[in-house]
C-alpha cells in the first residue's frame, strides 16, 4: 500500500487524559482553560466548555489542584520515578519497558525486589548522566501480570518447592505443607501464588491442581494449556445449557430470513475439520454476471447476550488449535454440529452476497440472515484437483469417502469459476501492495495414541486461495460497509512495520544475497513479496519467513480503525469464522443491529472487549506454538542415533541455533561442545569463529547433526555438531 492509512478525525468524548498530559509536562506550573484550548488547537464553544468541566471533575476528584480561581496546576513529584512493565530475561536481569524511554531501561537481578515478567511496576531511574548507561531498581510491584504457574513439586519432610519450566521464571515458589493438596512428589502441578513475604526468598503458594506425571502426553498438552490460563474443558454448568438449546430450524425462523436453499452451495475446508464456518454459494445470473454468496454460521442466533454459555465464549474469545485436539470457544452441540454447515443439513447463516462481473468489479452487495443447504462438502485436496486437472472424478487416495466418486458438472463448473475470479482478486491486491504470507505450516501424523509417526507441511495452493480471496472480500465489505457509516465496529487492524526490526532483518538476509527497499511503505511491501517468492523452496525459506513475520507489526481487534497494512485494505473485520472467534461474533450482532437501524453502540465497552480478544488470541498462539514444539521434541526423542542435515539458523555468544531441513525442528548446539576448534562469537559476521582455523559457522550455512538431548518439559531440543556439509564422513 502506497499511502499510509490515516486514522479518521474522531469527535472527543472529554480531554481529560489530554489535560493530565498538559499539566504532567510543566508540573507546577499553572494553567487556565484557555491556555489548553490553545495548546489543544481548539477554539469551538463546545471544546471549550468540555475543557472547563473535565477541569472541574479533576479538580473535584484531586487528580489536579485549583491553585487560584480558574487556574489548575499538578504538583511535581521526583521526576526519577516511572512506572512500566518488566520484561525478564533468561539470566536473572530484566530490563524496564516505559514509554517515556527510547531505549529499555536494564535492571540487575538484585534490583528486581520480587517483580516477576510482564508485572507493571514502579521503577527509580538512576545512572542518567550522559555517558552513563541508565538503571532501575524496582520500588513497587503495582500490578501482577500472573499468578498462576505449572511447575513439577519436590516435596521435603515439612514443605515442598515447585520449579516451573519457564527460563523466565527466576524463582521457585515455596508450598507450605498443608497446601500441597493431592500432590506427589515429581507430579506437575498448577500452583497460585499467594503471598511474598517481605523476608522470604520465594513466593508462598498454593497447588491448585495436579496435571500428572512429567513427560506424559496428556500431562504436557494440560500443562501447556494450564500455563496460558486456557481451559480444558467447559464447566458443566455451560454443557448442560448448550444441550439444552433448541437448535431446530423452523418454518416461523425461515420466514424472517432470505430462502437461499435451492442455490448451489458448498463448502472446502481441511480434512479433518469438523466445524464449518463458512459455505460459498454459486449462481449465473442472464446479464453474464455472477450471484456469489459468502454464508457464515449464525451463531449469535444460538448465543444470546447476557448467557453463561455467551460468558463462557466472551472469556475464552477464540478456539485453540493444539498440535492433537482442538478446545473449542463453544461447546461440540454447536461447534461441530448446530452451527456447522456440514452437508445435505438446513443451516441458519449469516452472508454477504455480491454480484461480481466477469472482470471481478463488484457491482451489488447485501448483507442479512438467510438459510442454506450444503449440497457438497469439500476437503482442500478435492478441490484442488478439480482445479489442477479439471476432471470431474474425485480419485480414491484423495477422497474424503475413502472411494472414487463423481462430482456434479455444475459444481466442478462452479469451482473453476471462483478460482478464476479469486486468482484476480488475489492480483489486484497484492498490486495495491499486499504482502503474500504463505509460511510453511509443520504438521504431524499421529497414531491412535496421539504419538508422532511423521512429520509433513501444510502448503497453501489454489484452493487454499480461493476460500481465502472469497472471505477476506467478506470481511473487507462488511467493515467498509459499516465504517463508512462512522459508527462503532469491531476491526482488525495491522499497522506498519516496525523498521529497527526491518532494519534488523535486513542484515541477516544480505548474507544470504536478498535486500528490502526502505523508500516508502509500498516499496517495503513490493520488496517483501519479491523477497518471500525468491525464497521459495530454498533452505533458509523457513528462516527468512520467520524473520518477515516477526518484523510486521501484531495484528489485533480494535474500534479505532487505521486499515490493515499487511492486506493493504483500508477496512477490515473479521466476519467469516463466528464458530472459532468471538471477534467475528460482535461484528455480526453489531451488523445486524445496524442493518436494524441503531444508533453508534458503546465505544469504549466494544474497545475494551477488543483489548480481551486481542490478549486471549497471544496466548492462544503461545500456546498452539509451544504444543508444536512438545511434539517436534517427542518426534525427535525417538530419532536419536539418526543423522540430520539442519541449516544454521540463529547465532548467539552461548551456541547456534540450527533447524533440522526435512522437519523443521530447532535445536541448540552449545559452543563449549563444538570440540573441533575453540569458537567465539562474531556479531557483525553472525558467525562463531574457529581462534586456530578462523573457520566459519554462520547464519544459513549447512551442516550435520545428531540429537543430544530431548526435554519434553523444557520443550528443548540440544543438538551435538557433526561436520559441515561439505566435508566428507571419515
Amino acid at each position: 500500500m502506497g499511502k499510509r492509512l490515516r486514522k479518521p478525525a474522531k469527535k472527543e468524548k472529554n480531554f481529560s487524559d489530554k489535560i493530565i498530559k498538559i499539566l504532567s509536562n510543566s508540573a507546577n506550573k499553572a494553567f487556565n482553560y484557555k491556555q489548553i484550548a490553545a495548546i489543544l488547537d481548539k477554539d469551538d464553544t463546545q471544546s471549550r466548555n468540555q475543557i472547563i468541566k473535565d477541569l472541574k471533575i479533576l479538580a473535584a476528584e484531586k487528580k489536579i489542584t485549583e491553585s487560584e480561581p480558574g487556574k489548575y496546576l499538578i504538583k511535581a513529584v521526583s521526576q526519577d520515578y516511572y512506572e512500566g512493565t518488566i520484561d525478564m530475561t533468561s539470566r536473572k536481569t530484566a530490563y524496564f519497558i516505559c514509554d517515556e524511554f527510547e531505549e529499555d531501561i536494564f535492571i540487575p537481578t538484585n534490583n528486581l525486589n520480587r517483580a516477576l515478567d510482564k508485572d507493571r511496576v514502579s521503577v527509580y531511574v538512576y545512572n542518567r548522566r550522559r555517558g552513563k548507561r541508565p538503571e532501575g531498581e524496582v520500588i513497587k510491584v503495582l500490578e501482577r501480570a500472573k499468578t498462576d504457574f505449572v511447575g513439577v513439586i519436590d516435596i521435603q519432610k515439612n514443605f515442598a518447592f515447585v520449579s516451573t519450566a519457564n527460563p523466565k521464571m527466576y524463582t521457585d515458589i515455596f508450598i507450605p505443607k498443608d497446601n500441597l493438596g493431592e500432590a506427589q512428589n515429581g507430579d506437575v502441578v498448577l500452583v497460585h501464588i499467594e503471598d511474598w513475604p517481605k523476608r522470604a526468598d520465594s513466593p508462598f503458594g498454593k497447588v491448585t491442581k495436579v496435571l500428572g506425571r512429567p513427560g506424559e502426553h496428556d500431562t504436557e498438552i494440560h500443562a501447556i494449556l494450564a500455563e496460558y490460563g486456557l481451559p480444558a474443558e467447559f464447566p458443566i454448568e455451560v454443557e448442560t445449557y448448550a444441550q439444552k438449546i433448541d437448535t431446530s430450524i423452523s418454518e416461523a425462523e425461515i420466514a424472517k430470513r432470505r430462502d437461499m436453499r435451492d442455490t448451489l452451495t458448498f463448502t472446502i475446508d481441511p480434512k479433518d475439520a469438523k466445524d464449518f464456518d463458512d459455505a460459498l454459494s454459486f449462481k449465473k445470473l442472464e446479464n453474464g454476471n455472477y450471484e456469489i454468496g459468502i454464508h457464515i454460521a449464525d451463531v449469535s442466533h444460538y448465543l444470546e447476550e447476557g448467557t453463561i454459555l455467551d460468558d463462557e465464549a466472551y472469556q475464552r474469545a477464540t478456539s485453540v488449535y493444539l498440535v492433537d485436539r482442538v478446545v473449542p470457544m463453544l461447546p461440540e452441540v454447536l461447534s461441530n454440529f448446530a452451527c456447522s454447515l456440514r452437508p445435505q443439513e438446513e443451516k441458519y447463516t449469516f452472508s454477504a452476497v455480491f454480484e461480481i462481473t466477469e472482470k471481478c468489479q463488484v457491482v451489488n452487495q447485501w448483507f442479512g440472515r438467510t438459510v442454506i443447504f450444503s449440497d457438497q462438502r469439500f476437503a482442500y485436496e478435492e478441490a484442488q484437483y478439480i482445479i489442477e486437472t479439471k476432471n470431474d472424478v474425485i480419485p480414491e487416495e484423495i477422497s474424503l469417502t475413502g472411494t472414487s466418486y463423481q462430482v456434479s458438472p455444475e459444481i466442478v463448473s462452479a469451482t473453476l469459476k471462483l478460482d478464476e475470479l479469486a486468482k484476480i482478486f488475489r492480483k489486484r491486491r497484492m498490486n495495491e501492495g499486499a504482502i503474500s504470507f504463505d509460511k510453511v505450516e509443520v504438521k504431524f501424523n499421529l497414531d491412535a495414541e496421539g504419538e508422532p509417526e511423521g512429520v509433513y507441511f501444510k502448503i497453501a495452493k489454489d484452493a487454499n486461495h480461493l476460500i481465502e480471496e472469497f472471505m477476506l472480500l467478506a470481511n473487507r465489505r462488511v467493515a467498509e460497509f459499516i465504517g463508512k457509516q462512522k459508527k462503532t465496529f469491531v476491526y482488525r487492524i495491522h499497522d506498519e512495520p516496525n523498521e529497527d526490526k526491518l532494519i534488523a532483518m535486513q542484515n541477516v538476509i544480505a548474507k544470504f544475497g536478498y535486500k528490502i527497499d526502505f523508500r516508502n511503505p509500498g516499496d517495503i511491501s513490493k520488496s517483501l513479496n519479491k523477497l518471500m517468492e525468491d525464497v521459495s523452496g530454498k533452505k533458509e525459506q523457513n528462516l527468512i519467513d520467520t524473520l518477515a513475520i516477526r518484523s510486521m507489526s501484531k495484528a489485533k481487534y480494535s474500534t479505532d480503525n487505521i486499515g490493515h497494512y499487511g492486506l493493504a485494505f483500508e477496512y477490515y473485520s473479521h466476519f467469516t469464522s463466528p464458530i472459532r472467534r468471538y471477534p467475528d461474533v460482535m461484528v455480526h450482532r453489531l451488523l445486524q443491529y445496524y442493518l436494524d437501524g441503531g444508533k453508534s453502540a458503546d465505544e469504549e465497552l466494544f474497545e475494551t472487549k477488543c483489548l480481551h480478544c486481542s490478549t486471549m488470541e497471544g496466548l492462544a498462539t503461545n500456546a498452539e506454538r509451544d504444543s508444536i514444539k512438545y511434539m517436534q521434541v517427542k518426534y525427535m526423542q525417538d530419532h536419536q542415533d539418526q543423522e540430520f542435515l539442519g541449516v544454521i539458523s540463529g547465532v548467539t555468544e552461548w551456541g547456534i541455533y540450527v533447524e533440522i531441513i526435512e522437519n523443521k525442528c530447532e535445536g541448540m548446539i552449545r559452543t563449549r561442545d563444538i570440540k573441533e576448534d575453540y569458537y567465539t562469537f562474531d556479531e557483525k559476521q553472525y558467525a562463531l569463529v574457529g581462534a586456530t582455523s578462523n573457520k566459519l559457522l554462520q547464519l544459513g550455512d549447512e551442516i550435520y547433526v545428531k540429537v543430544k538431548n530431548a526435554d519434553l518439559v523444557k520443550k528443548q531440543l540440544d543438538f551435538n555438531f557433526l561436520r559441515r556439509s561439505e566435508e566428507t564422513v571419515n
